[in-house]
């Protein structure tokens, strides 16, 4: 039976030592002037100049200038590093029943960025048994769900096939065994490390990655 094609973009499983993941997040700011909307699985990467602004959010308390990372969504793409995936945005007292973030709407995004975190994620095509162990990209064939809050993002397995290329964004670790998963079919769901992840050092002297 094929797969259903249901993205949701990165979604947290668990920690490399096999622990399940425990709900750990960080704040991150997404400014007012961002262009685009965020959903949950959504990658994101911080930048440079950091949070400029004071920001107060009923529920969550205040964030001084300098406490809270500033963050834009991540592109698709080989080379372009990842800092974490949004999994959730705190309360918005205007829109408490909103579950993603629109274009030009000052947000906070709860973000796991631990480099450990192992992530789900689907496929635009097929997955072939050979595949594990190599590395892909992600890739933005559709939009967000304003209904469930969830991204569009896959795993680019037709523009961009699977390679040996440690430039490219996640390391592709396996399939996932489950019932309603037909690893030899399109859209078959994966299980993936963040390869270019901006919090792992690099182990050449430099610390982090870049970024944006």
């Amino acid at each position: 039976m094929a797969n259903a094609d249901t993205p949701f973009g990165l979604r947290p499983v668990r920690y490399r030592n096999g622990s399940p993941w425990n709900g750990a997040a960080t704040p991150y700011h997404k400014a007012a002037g961002t262009n685009e909307a965020w959903y949950i699985g959504d990658a994101v990467v911080k930048n440079g100049a950091g949070n400029a602004a004071s920001v107060q959010r009923p529920g969550l308390g205040n964030f001084p200038i300098g406490t809270l990372s500033g963050a834009v969504l991540a592109t698709a793409g080989d080379t372009n590093p990842i800092t974490g995936v949004v999994v959730a945005f705190g309360a918005n007292p205007d829109a408490l029943g909103r579950i993603y973030s629109p274009a030009l709407t000052e947000d906070i995004a709860w973000v796991v960025d631990d480099p450990n975190v192992i992530f789900e994620i689907q496929a635009d095509g097929a997955i072939p048994a050979a595949s594990v162990g190599l590395n892909a990209v992600l890739i933005k064939t559709h939009t967000g769900s304003t209904v469930t809050g969830r991204s569009g993002t896959e795993l680019d397995t037709t523009s961009d096939t699977p390679a040996a290329d440690a430039s490219n964004q996640l390391l592709i670790l396996r399939a996932v065994n489950r019932d309603d998963n037909d690893t030899t079919l399109a859209h078959a769901k994966v299980e993936v490390l963040i390869n270019l992840h901006t919090e792992k050092s690099t182990g050449d002297g430099d610390g982090m990655l870049g970024v944006a």
